[in-house]
């Protein structure tokens, strides 16, 4: 998942004698791009940036970042260009970002993984994680996943979800690092106590197989459910199953159909099945052959 950095990069710039001026445009900038008034705070960043000497790489960035709200990307990689060339990590990261998805300029995904890396290695976990992102899918740069899982863990190290999980997925799956299960929910467990859907799905599934950890049902139902009550098909159907089959939780064929109903409903070929199968055999729902028929045939679409 891309995720694009949309906070104010409030540094307080040092500004000369001459520029105490400068600073409360900036100020007032800021002000202005808080209440939205977006044309105001471009020109307030502008006049700080001039009085800066035209180099000012907080005021640019701002200024990027008020020519994206406004929807004008062209002049938004102009400006966020402008910060990247002086070190401004999130200016780098936005570029990158941007060549990525092709906004504001052509896409190009190897200027994109050149624009991560220079944010990545000040430190930056949204750049670090799209950089994995870059290594593991091979967008702009050779598919690596060792490097994914390097410039995961450092995103992860940092308290990325994302990255949590994906560096979880790479230790379960032994892509790019030895296939490690007490690893997987290591990492799995920091991505789901952050709410991560993912992750707290997979760590119920790691309870449920006994996986890096003892088996647990109720646990597995515990993070199945975390991640169903916020739409994961695939956690509502692994719900369903445990209670159709009562591991972890009272055996309940109607909550077994609720849940497979959720996940059906969204497309999940697994849950259609089930949903059809309770439908044929009465299990939680009235018998229904019409309502089996239909179920059973779009879990095969």
């Amino acid at each position: 998942m891309k995720k694009l950095l949309f906070s104010l990069f409030a540094l307080m710039c040092l500004f000369s004698a001459q520029a105490q001026t400068g600073q409360e445009y900036f100020d007032t900038g800021m002000n202005y791009f808080s209440s939205k008034e977006y044309t105001n705070a471009i020109a307030c960043f502008k006049k700080a940036n001039d009085l800066a000497g035209g180099n000012n790489p907080a005021c640019q960035y701002n200024i990027g970042q008020s020519y994206d709200r406004q929807q004008d990307y062209p002049q938004a990689v102009y400006w966020y260009r402008k910060a990247a060339e002086q070190g401004n990590s999130a200016a780098q990261f936005n570029l990158g970002f941007y060549y990525e998805s092709g906004r504001g300029v052509e896409q190009d995904c190897s200027q994109a993984v050149y624009w991560y890396r220079k944010a990545a290695e000040q430190g930056d976990s949204y750049a670090q994680y799209n950089l994995g992102l870059c290594y593991q899918n091979g967008r702009g740069v050779e598919q690596n996943y060792s490097q994914a899982v390097y410039w995961y863990r450092k995103a992860a190290e940092q308290g990325d979800s994302y990255a949590q999980y994906n560096l979880g997925y790479c230790y379960k799956n032994g892509r790019g690092v030895e296939q490690n299960y007490s690893q997987a929910v290591y990492w799995y467990r920091k991505a789901a106590e952050q709410g991560q859907r993912d992750a707290q799905c997979n760590l119920g599934t790691c309870y449920a197989q006994g996986q890096g950890v003892e088996q647990n049902y109720s646990q597995a139902v515990y993070w199945f459910h975390k991640a169903a009550e916020q739409g994961y098909d695939i956690a509502q159907c692994n719900l369903g199953i445990c209670y159709a089959q009562g591991q972890g939780v009272e055996q309940n064929d109607s909550q077994a159909v609720y849940w497979f109903r959720k996940a059906a409903e969204q497309g999940y070929s697994n849950a259609q099945h089930n949903l059809g199968l309770c439908y044929q055999n009465g299990w939680g729902v009235e018998k229904d052959d019409s309502q089996a028929e239909y179920w059973l045939k779009k879990s095969q679409e």
